[in-house]
């Protein structure tokens, strides 16, 4: 059987000091008032295990100091004073417990929220890297967030650099250095740019992207309410190539370098 040694430390605590307070002030010497120690013991066995454990400490408090009074009387019994600090010791000892183990109880739930947050975004960013839809997370600052194993493949982004949260110029300034797009260079400078810019406005208006490789993505861009953008590249290769022209093999063919893989694949999906 497992103890909770939380459950039992501020009692145990409060007992103790109790014990070695009325020990020492009969035997050794007087003892001052152990009162704003034993706040302190109920303030610490509530926020350990909360507010049962510092109510329990809390009422062995005023217990310990009713025998403590008690014995500095030279006649049994207590007068009007000694009844008004143990009022004001249960009335501290009580508030204390209480705002105490409320707060722990709000920072347990709070640190339960973030936990169970954590773990739906764990599984979340999980399941989209399991789908074929290149997607991206920016913020407000369009640095990227979350990229998901599609996008990464697409566009040959390494780990390292993708979880360095680069900004989305830099994913289309690393997709131009790689020869990502299906685009002649002197066209790249404005197409990076025309992107950029339509990004930054939240144009949700989709549009299609050709690779180099024969694929062709659906861009859409989101607008998050909290100024961020949400990315995602659909592969619509079989629904668009089917319409190309196979007599524009040449051009296509320029186009990727000359690759006679890429082409073949053209014109697999043009037929």
């Amino acid at each position: 059987m497992q103890v909770d040694w939380r459950a039992i430390c501020g009692p145990a605590l409060a007992t103790a000091t109790a014990l070695i307070a009325i020990a020492a002030d009969r035997t050794l010497f007087t003892v001052p008032n152990p009162a704003p120690l034993f706040v302190c013991i109920v303030a610490l066995a509530a926020s350990l295990s909360g507010l049962a454990s510092g109510m329990v400490s809390a009422a062995i408090a005023v217990t310990s100091s009713a025998l403590f009074f008690l014995n500095h009387r030279a006649t049994p019994g207590y007068d009007v004073s000694d009844l008004v600090r143990l009022l004001m010791l249960a009335l501290t000892a009580a508030g204390t417990a209480v705002i105490t183990g409320l707060l722990r109880q709000k920072m347990v739930d709070a640190v339960n929220w973030e936990r169970t947050r954590h773990a739906t975004a764990a599984r979340l960013a999980s399941a989209l890297d399991q789908i074929d839809i290149g997607v991206v997370l920016l913020d407000k600052d369009t640095r990227a967030e979350f990229i998901n194993r599609a996008f990464r493949d697409y566009f040959s982004l390494p780990d390292e650099k993708a979880d360095a949260r680069p900004p989305f110029i830099a994913l289309m300034y690393h997709g131009r250095d790689t020869g990502a797009y299906e685009l002649p260079e002197d066209e790249l400078s404005d197409f990076i740019a025309r992107r950029t810019e339509l990004m930054r406005v939240g144009d949700s208006t989709p549009i299609n992207i050709n690779l180099a490789d024969g694929q062709v993505m659906r861009f859409s861009c989101t607008a998050l309410p909290d100024g961020g953008r949400m990315l995602s590249y659909t592969p619509v290769t079989d629904l668009v190539r089917h319409t190309d022209d196979p007599a524009n093999a040449d051009y296509y063919l320029g186009l990727r370098g000359g690759g006679h893989r890429a082409l073949t694949r053209h014109l697999r999906a043009a037929e």
